[in-house]
């Protein structure tokens, strides 16, 4: 079905979309060639908008429109994941007991972390860092738009490295 174009006594095919409003809604009318270049000459996606809104604008637009977290925000699963698993305080990871995690010696929360990170209860402590690293890459939100479920999954990976992590510590 062909479009007639939406220019006041026009009969030419409005093959092109043109917005009605600048909110990204799906609302827009079809243009033939010729007004659409008119259209594209007088739109102004900024009019009626302060400086102080088209500045907003324009920063925002760096994170698609999104709000941020900082990284020392409580709310934010990096403050967990960042103080728990990747700061090395005690040389934990240099630390040659630390190299085997002894099975016999875990509970029914290390096991369930383990089974979060779908290792089986004889898993080397070498394994187990292996393993998280390749699951906060995979389960990442950067890595899967920002989707929450991914954020979820990513948290409930972090504490259980986290419950692991401190498991191997008190064997020290």
């Amino acid at each position: 079905m062909k479009n007639i174009c939406d220019w006041e006594n026009c009969k030419e095919i409005g093959s092109y979309k043109a917005p009605l409003k600048r909110d990204n809604s799906r609302q827009f009318r079809f243009l033939c060639l010729e007004h659409v270049k008119i259209f594209n000459k007088n739109w102004n996606y900024f009019s009626d908008m302060t400086e102080e809104q088209v500045e907003y604008f324009i920063k925002s637009d760096l994170t698609l429109h999104k709000p941020t977290k900082s990284f020392a925000s409580s709310e934010n699963f990096f403050r967990v994941l960042w103080n728990n698993a990747l700061e090395d305080e005690i040389n934990i990871f240099k630390n040659l007991s630390f190299k085997t995690f002894k099975e016999s010696k875990l509970s029914q929360k290390d096991r369930h972390a383990l089974e979060i990170l779908g290792l089986k209860h004889g898993a080397k402590w070498e394994d187990i860092q292996k393993k998280f690293k390749v699951l906060v890459k995979k389960y990442h939100p950067d890595k899967n738009r920002g989707s929450k479920k991914y954020e979820d999954i990513l948290k409930k990976i972090t504490l259980a490295y986290s419950q692991l992590k401190n498991t191997v510590s008190r064997e020290k």
